[in-house]
């Protein structure tokens, strides 16, 4: 059984507690798909705890700012954010994340952070059959932080949702299991109130926060993957 993990974004309570899940379940191996860095205040750690299991990663794009040294084009919040963790985060762990792939292929099976076309960047909620790549019968993506599973034309895809922030009204960890060719959605509870604390400790405002309680992005807003009409 392989366990697909995504979007950790520094949240090391609920990544322990989706590591604890996946430990009961037996899985040999875990896929990361990007994002291991971002938002909250346990990066380092993070990166350590799948570093020390052999977990691979692919590319997330708040990897790739911390990896490149640029800020995030889209918000001065989450340039804030990457900054504040360039100044906890190790050489070894960047170094790590420095080696994480673009994307992985298995026979039929593919995995990418973002989208086929922008693997890193790419913001895939309505889902077309021309999204999922040629070769592909099943195609896992993160990057959304919405858990889904879905039927396209007979190809499956795929977000196991986010551990660290999910955005679906789901505030559980999120993450997937695939087995056999069968794709099982779980979601662990976790103590959010541990994540929270040491946002205050690094001195970030609530808001930056608040949201993990209701499942939401920064500022409330509930995300949703359908399949495009």
């Amino acid at each position: 059984m392989i366990a697909i993990i995504s979007d950790v974004h520094g949240n090391l309570p609920a990544l322990k507690a989706v590591l604890e899940k996946i430990d009961a379940l037996g899985c040999e191996t875990i896929i990361s798909l990007g994002d291991v860095v971002g938002y909250y205040a346990q990066p380092g750690e993070c990166v350590d705890l799948l570093r020390d299991r052999g977990v691979v990663n692919i590319l997330g794009n708040h990897d790739h700012y911390i990896v490149s040294g640029e800020g995030c084009p889209r918000s001065k919040l989450v340039s804030d954010i990457t900054e504040y963790q360039r100044g906890i985060i190790s050489p070894e762990q960047v170094a790590w994340l420095a080696q994480s792939r673009s994307h992985i292929i298995d026979g039929s099976t593919y995995f990418i952070h973002g989208g086929w076309q922008d693997p890193v960047d790419q913001y895939l909620y309505a889902i077309a059959e021309t999204d999922i790549p040629a070769g592909a019968q099943t195609f896992f993506a993160g990057h959304t932080h919405v858990q889904v599973l879905l039927d396209v034309n007979g190809k499956t895809f795929c977000n196991p949702g986010a551990v660290g922030q999910p955005r679906d009204g789901d505030p559980r960890a999120a993450f997937a299991t695939f087995e056999d060719g069968h794709i099982e959605l779980r979601r662990v509870e976790y103590d959010i109130d541990e994540t929270a604390f040491h946002m205050k400790e690094a001195r970030f405002p609530a808001r930056c926060y608040e949201n993990l309680y209701i499942g939401a992005q920064i500022g409330g807003r509930i995300d949703k993957i359908t399949l495009a009409v």
